[in-house]
């Protein structure tokens, strides 16, 4: 909404570039087989990685007992840092910035696997925590799709926000007239020409 003076108030409800983080969540080579839709979650992982990439945003990435579990998929792996190694399944305390001040970065996007576990655990830790969170639904899975579904219910009656991977990207991007919209609009495109 404009004002009199053509200042523009954006809700703070919206993702911004420099107000949110991407947390990668156990996206791990073991899990491939046997995760519903593991294919387009990891394009819809990739592509939120690659956007992140282009627009500043940092991410961070977990791994689940990596010795029994394996590493990060390649596809994604070469998008992101050297993940951190964990054991609980949440992965909110082996992250440094949680305890750090909240006030420039507040909103954390959480993808990955299971939703039912490490997902959920960690986004109920993460608002816990005082951040608010996003779980694109598109980015998230378990092995059944009744697990995924009754845990995307459970963070939303919690207080998290479900949204898509195509609305996170736009939100970060926010205007057409963004020095990196046409790399955003070219990502879009080959996401939906692959879809």
């Amino acid at each position: 909404m404009a004002s009199s003076d053509n200042m523009y108030f954006r809700s703070g409800e919206l993702l911004s570039r420099d107000d949110s983080r991407l947390l990668l969540v156990d996206v791990q080579e073991r899990f491939v087989p046997v995760i519903s839709g593991m294919e387009p979650l990891i394009a819809n992982c990739r592509h939120l990685l690659q956007a992140a990439n282009i627009l500043g945003v940092p991410a961070s990435a977990t791994e689940q007992y990596p010795r029994g579990l394996g590493r990060t998929v390649p596809q994604l792996a070469e998008l992101v840092g050297e993940p951190i190694e964990k054991l609980r399944f949440s992965s909110a305390e082996c992250l440094d910035w949680v305890t750090a001040d909240k006030t420039e970065r507040s909103k954390v996007v959480v993808i990955g696997i299971e939703t039912h576990v490490c997902i959920q655990q960690t986004v109920l830790d993460l608002l816990a925590a005082g951040f608010s969170v996003y779980v694109p639904a598109d980015a998230v899975s378990s092995r059944t799709e009744s697990d995924r579904d009754i845990a995307l219910q459970r963070m939303r009656d919690s207080g998290a926000t479900i949204t898509s991977t195509e609305a996170i990207v736009f939100e970060w991007c926010e205007t057409a007239a963004a020095p990196e919209f046409k790399q955003i609009s070219d990502l879009v495109k080959a996401r939906v020409a692959d879809g």
